[in-house]
């Protein structure tokens, strides 16, 4: 008997899908949407307005602006492209009116060094620049068992909760949510170079966590 071959989801067939759910008003679709987004609004609502209460205002001000556009989604950009342009929209014009706009690079502060000594990477005459010399002793194991393993899950999700602000939000971005490197850019209002710089220091820090697990 022949096997039948098994397609992969379509992403984009799937993000089609969900929107017609929130727009059918399926709440259970709502209520996993916001869940899955909701830190990240808020990290990023911060680094455009002073406080956490006016930024938890703007992330709910957002989601009401998400309820209401729905039906004007075209899917020209991913929904999560689609909700963050209108959360940083709303946080910028709120940073501005009440003029307490906190510049995102501020938020790297003090303790934003970086976390690993740097004779530990690769120099950048070398080959694999910027890699680990020596990766901790269970650092092969496949990305399928990690990911199964709650444990490193919450070693991973407790070391990018405990980085410096500016950190917390890029590697949340990036690694966590999957947006790109514009994306980040465009919402943070950060060159190139300091997320770039940001996004190393905050696998540094994630990396040694993960060391000292796998090594522990």
């Amino acid at each position: 008997m022949a096997e039948v071959a098994v397609s992969s989801p379509d992403p984009a067939a799937a993000e089609a899908a969900l929107v017609e759910r929130l727009r059918a008003g399926d709440e259970a679709a709502f209520e996993a949407l916001v869940a899955r987004h909701y830190g990240t609004m808020l990290a990023v609502a911060q680094t455009h307005v002073r406080g956490r209460s006016v930024a938890e205002e703007v992330v709910q001000e957002a989601w009401l602006g998400v309820i209401k556009g729905l039906d004007r989604f075209e899917g020209r950009s991913s929904l999560k492209t689609w909700i963050l342009s209108i959360l940083v929209n709303l946080a910028k014009t709120r940073g501005t009116r009440e003029a307490r706009s906190v510049p995102f690079t501020a938020l790297a502060g003090a303790g934003d060094e970086p976390a690993v000594d740097p004779d530990r990477f690769r120099g950048p005459d070398e080959s694999y620049p910027g890699h680990w010399r020596a990766f901790p002793g269970d650092w092969g194991r496949s990305a399928a068992a990690a990911v199964e393993d709650k444990e490193t899950l919450r070693v991973v999700m407790g070391a990018i909760a405990e980085l410096p602000p500016a950190q917390q939000t890029v590697i949340r971005m990036r690694d966590v949510e999957g947006y790109s490197s514009e994306e980040v850019r465009a919402a943070l209002d950060v060159s190139e170079a300091n997320q770039r710089v940001l996004l190393h220091r905050a696998r540094s820090r994630v990396r040694a966590a993960l060391e000292g697990h796998f090594d522990g």
